[in-house]
């Protein structure tokens, strides 16, 4: 663990060298200013851990410093340096939101017990947030053992400390959800609202009434006022309301449907995309969603990550019956390409455990594996592509219906057959009208 850095705000030079020396001594971070004016200059919520600062200073003083220093970072505590007999002074600097004072003049072991007791007030203040939020469902385990996943993780973490927007992209079913949401439960917003929006479920007419809202409806966008608002396959909303969720991203306002002017949009805005997927997103929206981009490796590219995942699955799903893993199975597991990625091992662990017989899972019941694509087959099936175009819509309908009648409308085989996780080809089934053959 790193050092806890302090900032100290100190106009007497002699005791302000002393006081550093102190707290460098003791193991701390530590750096000084003159004045007020240097301290607030020098001052970063996100690398000082604590400011402690004389009251009486020429030009500003401590109690402005100790105001500014709460409006802009109100989680970090603020110690003051008050004068034996300054009673009225400390009681202000108290109401103001110190969390303690030291009378002048102070000696080593005074200094560090205030050191010690605010640092240590403000990991209990985290521990307890920690403890909330996990309370509140909001965080999910991400389960790995490779060092791909482990890099996805280092660098989500890194963002939790920005409110910067950013685009995870993914294979359905590798997390892109989870990580959303380790995202927003490391950072700042994290006691506020996780609003989580799956585009491909949205119709056309009513995305920009969902997102945006009107003068009868809030939107999903207000919900998440204060909070992390997660646009799950971003890619699937129309143009015209990728344009106006531009304004919100770039300059934190939106416009409800129906006018009535702009109003603030007080939230960070995560989205996910798919592979290939980039191209139905504007480039505008992409430009500034993708300053930070986050790739979710497949599962079938980090098989090490397969024996952790099955053994949590199967302990979910199989309550309090212990079952056995034979490593056959795991080696079974470990070998498959898994289209569907995370969540259709799961599916498969669920399936393993409730067929099971006895006290040991079995190899045989996994489900059938997708046959492989015929190489050329693509090409056969679509032959000459027509001088005067065709309809992308009417192609993809057709290429449903075909797949599940060859999969006597097996929705779960119609899905490993092409590939996509079997809710994104039930909602493209209920979308164009589709209906299980049979």
């Amino acid at each position: 663990m790193l050092p806890r850095a302090i900032l100290l705000i100190e106009d007497d030079d002699s005791g302000r060298e002393l006081g550093l020396f102190n707290l460098r001594r003791a193991g701390y971070q530590a750096e000084g200013a003159a004045d007020g004016e240097a301290g607030l200059g020098l001052f970063d919520p996100a690398r000082h851990d604590l400011v402690i600062t004389d009251v009486r200073m020429p030009g500003i003083d401590g109690l402005e410093v100790l105001r500014r220093i709460r409006a802009r970072a109100p989680e970090t505590p603020v110690i003051v340096i008050t004068a034996y007999g300054d009673v009225e002074l400390a009681v202000a600097a108290m109401k103001e939101g110190a969390v303690d004072f030291i009378g002048k003049p102070f000696n080593r072991d005074h200094l560090l017990l205030a050191v010690g007791r605010a640092l240590e007030r403000q990991h209990l203040r985290q521990e307890v947030a920690r403890l909330r939020i996990r309370a509140s469902g909001v965080e999910r385990p991400i389960i790995h053992a490779s060092a791909a996943m482990t890099r996805v993780l280092e660098i989500a973490d890194r963002l939790a400390g920005s409110s910067a927007p950013a685009l995870i992209c993914g294979e359905g079913g590798t997390g892109k959800e989870l990580i959303a949401r380790r995202i927003h439960t490391h950072g700042e917003r994290a006691s506020g609202p996780f609003v989580v929006v799956q585009c491909a479920a949205l119709t056309h007419e009513g995305a920009e009434l969902e997102l945006f809202g009107d003068r009868q409806r809030v939107g999903r966008i207000r919900q998440a006022e204060g909070g992390t608002l997660f646009l799950d396959a971003i890619h699937e909303l129309p143009a015209a309301v990728q344009g106006r969720l531009l304004e919100v991203v770039e300059r934190g306002r939106l416009t409800p449907v129906g006018g009535g002017g702009s109003i603030a949009a007080e939230c960070r805005v995560l989205a996910a995309t798919l592979p290939g997927a980039r191209a139905g997103l504007r480039d505008d929206l992409l430009y500034r969603l993708a300053v930070v981009e986050l790739e979710v490796p497949p599962l079938r590219d980090r098989p090490s990550d397969v024996p952790p995942l099955v053994a949590h699955f199967v302990a979910a799903a199989s309550g309090e019956r212990e079952l056995e893993i034979p490593p056959a199975l795991i080696e079974a597991m470990m070998r498959r390409p898994w289209p569907g990625n995370v969540r259709e091992l799961e599916n498969a662990c669920e399936r393993l455990v409730l067929l099971a017989r006895g006290a040991r899972l079995d190899p045989a019941d996994l489900p059938e594996i997708a046959e492989a694509p015929v190489s050329g087959g693509l090409d056969r099936f679509l032959g000459e592509l027509p001088e005067e175009g065709l309809s992308l819509v009417d192609l993809e309908r057709q290429v449903i219906a075909r797949v599940l009648a060859l999969r006597r409308g097996n929705v779960s085989k119609a899905a490993l057959y092409l590939r996509i996780p079997r809710h994104v080809l039930a909602y493209r089934m209920e979308k164009y009208g589709i209906r299980r053959p049979g």
